[in-house]
């Protein structure tokens, strides 16, 4: 019962974070990052980061590195006020974000292979809420 009732914090949690930091937000931010998405060179992975979906030049990689650190200041601090972990709350928010991709991007499937976003609802991992 108290795993529920802490599953449910951090999905109310990610859901905070998902406002904080939507793709579409990201992308404004970054034209390289935009870009790469749209190439579906990066793509939105289970663990609440983004991922490479092909090797990237160290340019791109550096923007992603940037932007992954970013999310894990945010996941960490929100973490602490739901008193989850990181791992779990970047986890409930990777469950989010994947569930914001736009159709043609690439999103991690619970298998960890890399899938394509159709109109239909994206591949979930069994752990998201």
């Amino acid at each position: 019962m108290a795993r529920t009732f802490g599953n449910f914090r951090i999905a109310l949690a990610a859901l905070a974070v998902a406002g904080m930091i939507p793709a579409a937000a990201l992308a404004q931010r970054d034209p390289a990052y935009a870009a790469a998405r749209a190439a579906g060179q990066v793509g939105e992975k289970v663990d609440g980061y983004l991922g490479y979906v092909v090797p990237p030049p160290p340019s791109l990689k550096a923007v992603i590195d940037e932007l992954n650190i970013k999310r894990k200041a945010v996941y960490a601090e929100k973490a602490a006020a739901a008193h989850a972990t990181v791992e779990e709350y970047a986890l409930t928010s990777g469950c989010l974000l994947i569930s914001q991709t736009q159709p043609g991007e690439k999103y991690q499937g619970p298998d960890g292979s890399w899938q394509t976003r159709t109109s239909a609802p994206p591949l979930r991992d069994s752990r998201c809420p």
